[in-house]
């Protein structure tokens, strides 16, 4: 069976999609009846060298993406994972050097149809007098014994783009220009890892992994790795594609040793989530520098993919101060990420959390009895949530997830700890606002948010007075930031409802000669008012709390 692909037709896919890159980036044109996508300022380039890469489709953004100021002054597609053909290479050439370029330099991704297919374009554009060089690009790290056809090109390409493309911009010529770009591939190294195959368009996936397998050393097109391996951590992956890639015994090993100056590339190869890739960066970042390598400059995102297929590339890439100049020269290309030009060993990453508030002093004695009455209460409190958790956990998955129980246990037994730990603060705003922080901190879900609200808000009208109509403002205030945040009002047949039909009552403290007598009838308002009845959980606020008349 063949995937699913967002195309208009599958011989028309690299057609439209350099079309499409093309239309949104007006730095950009295409060369008419060719593949080919150039610089749209290309007139400006007169008296500097040009610089042409290019490949088969399907590894976008390269190669397109990296076409700009600084970088490459155009690219050549094939078809996916086909070479791009040899006629429209040579029209590529040709419209450079009639722009008034001095001389072209081709780089190209160490694969046969790739080598045969711009040599062939070289050989032709200089029968016809065009200065042209070209520079084959080989950086994978996989093989530990080199093969007769040498180390295919994987995404540190995209590194010796740009070091070409500042070299270029600096007026440097063609013949240093390809020298100095040689030098600097054979202090790089890539390694790829994928956990599934991608799928040519209107193909099956050109290769199956067990659940449990990734593949080591893959290329680019899916072509076979190294080694078959049990799925493991992100930190043990890393770990292993480190080891393998800097290996002395490993031919095609990178010489990174500790106190070594590296730029690193972590590359989506196209279907790993964002997620994944910065767990991969972390755990790249914190294993080379546990081996007492310097990390420079540090690049992730997707710049070499493989279609859709869910792995990462590594590259690494040794660099001294003038070529790390050359990596920081400014670019226009769209695809190259905005990078800070500061090392990245060595930089403070952690800010120090900002310090507490300096609390009021309590002026009730904590341990008085005041204090030991709140102890009773909230004891009596945590108990009977407690001895009601599977009861709410029943009730609950009749309206929501089945975990209202469990998730007032967890603050129940959050309170009984801090309980032990000693006598709570005798003021009561206090109170609410360490019983707030600890539900928020201990509770979670969407309960531990709204009484944390509920409690934030309640305790602020406390702090100036203690008498009964401040209790009632602090209801009020405990309701209204629940309204405001949880998004419901009474009548809704939430958890509110019960609140508010207590907090109703309690308006009558605002009274003189109120007494605490209105509490016990407001307690008795909230009993009859709270039953459970089944309701979708995404209409409730909080954990499937509703009540029903």
């Amino acid at each position: 069976m063949t995937s699913k692909k967002l195309v208009n037709s599958v011989a028309g896919c690299a057609d439209d999609a350099l079309a499409g890159l093309v239309a949104c980036n007006p730095n950009l044109q295409l060369l008419q009846g060719h593949r080919v996508a150039l610089r749209s300022d290309l007139d400006s380039l007169k008296g500097q060298v040009a610089l042409l890469s290019g490949g088969g489709s399907g590894h976008e953004p390269a190669h397109a993406g990296f076409v700009g100021k600084g970088m490459l002054t155009g690219v050549i597609a094939g078809a996916v994972f086909t070479s791009p053909a040899v006629g429209s290479i040579l029209a590529a050439i040709r419209a450079v050097a009639q722009a008034g370029t001095v001389g072209t330099l081709l780089i190209v991704k160490n694969y046969t149809g790739d080598r045969l297919n711009f040599g062939l374009a070289r050989e032709q554009a200089r029968a016809e007098g065009i200065p042209v060089e070209m520079v084959v690009i080989g950086d994978d790290s996989a093989f530990t014994v080199l093969k007769k056809a040498g180390r295919r090109g994987l995404c540190g390409t995209v590194l010796i783009h740009k070091v070409a493309g500042a070299l270029a911009e600096a007026g440097v010529g063609l013949e240093e220009i390809t020298d100095r770009v040689s030098e600097v591939a054979k202090a790089m190294g890539t390694l790829g890892l994928s956990l599934s195959s991608c799928s040519v368009p209107g193909s099956k996936p050109t290769f199956e992994l067990s659940a449990d397998e990734v593949e080591l050393g893959l290329g680019i097109h899916g072509e076979a790795g190294v080694h078959r391996i049990k799925m493991a951590t992100a930190n043990e992956i890393v770990e292993l594609m480190l080891d393998h890639m800097t290996s002395s015994s490993n031919m095609s090993h990178v010489p990174v040793q500790s106190g070594s100056s590296v730029v690193l590339m972590v590359n989506n190869l196209g279907g790993l989530s964002f997620l994944e890739l910065g767990i991969i960066a972390d755990a790249a970042v914190r294993s080379l520098e546990g081996r007492g390598v310097k990390i420079a400059r540090a690049l992730v995102g997707t710049f070499m993919s493989a279609l859709e297929m869910p792995g990462i590339s590594l590259t690494l890439l040794l660099v001294d101060e003038p070529l790390l100049k050359l990596i920081d020269a400014e670019t226009t290309a769209s695809a190259w990420p905005n990078v800070a030009k500061v090392l990245v060993t060595g930089r403070k990453r952690c800010r120090a959390a900002p310090a507490k508030p300096l609390e009021a002093p309590d002026s009730t004695a904590a341990g008085g009895a005041a204090s030991k009455q709140m102890v009773l209460v909230l004891e009596r409190v945590c108990a009977t949530l407690l001895g009601l958790e599977e009861h709410l956990n029943a009730l609950d998955r009749a309206a929501g997830d089945g975990d209202c129980g469990t998730t007032h246990s967890c603050a129940a037994r959050a309170i009984q700890g801090w309980l032990k730990e000693g006598p709570p603060p005798a003021s009561p705003a206090q109170l609410l606002s360490k019983l707030s922080l600890l539900l928020l901190e201990k509770m979670g879900g969407s309960s531990g948010a709204l009484y944390g609200l509920f409690l934030t808000a309640a305790a602020q009208p406390l702090k100036a007075k203690t008498d009964l109509p401040a209790w009632s403002a602090a209801m009020d205030a405990g309701l209204e930031a629940m309204q405001k945040y949880g998004k419901a009002a009474p009548g809704d047949r939430t958890m509110l409802d019960s609140l508010w039909a207590a907090g109703q009552e309690l308006q009558a403290w605002k009274s003189p000669g109120a007494n605490l007598q209105i509490l016990t009838k407001a307690v008795k308002v909230e009993k009859m008012r709270l039953t459970w009845a089944p309701r979708p959980a995404s209409e409730c606020m909080g954990q499937g709390w509703v009540w029903q008349e």
